[in-house]
């Protein structure tokens, strides 16, 4: 069972940044490919960005321009880098592993999961 730890979360003012970050327990991290995902309240859980284990890099529309989604297999972690954040990126932030490589925007695509970081864009 891979353990995923999401982190830096928290309050943030219009036009901040914040930087989350995901650790997974797995010693072969780098086999997999990792996502970040939010959900808002009353609203579904949505695609924000993943990286496959070559460094290839998706992101949703919405977000595309101002997070910037890294990894670093040394340390087992994931980055999620938020510039420019707006209102309504306010949401739960969940980070995801993958061993497998279709549907990587999709929720379903993803084997294990974080218990999710709050992320608060105040206006």
């Amino acid at each position: 069972q891979v353990q995923v730890v999401e982190s830096g979360g928290g309050l943030v003012q219009a036009g901040g940044s914040l930087r989350l970050s995901c650790t997974a327990s797995e010693r072969t991290f780098s086999s997999y490919a990792m996502g970040w995902f939010r959900q808002a309240p009353g609203k579904e859980r949505e695609f924000v960005a993943r990286i496959r284990k070559s460094g290839t890099t998706v992101y949703a529309a919405s977000v595309k321009g101002r997070f910037r989604i890294s990894r670093d297999n040394t340390k087992n972690t994931v980055y999620l880098q938020m510039n420019s954040l707006k209102p309504e990126d306010t949401a739960v932030y969940y980070c995801a592993a993958a061993l497998q490589t279709s549907q990587l925007e999709r929720d379903v695509g993803y084997d294990y999961w974080g218990q999710g970081t709050q992320v608060t864009v105040s206006s």
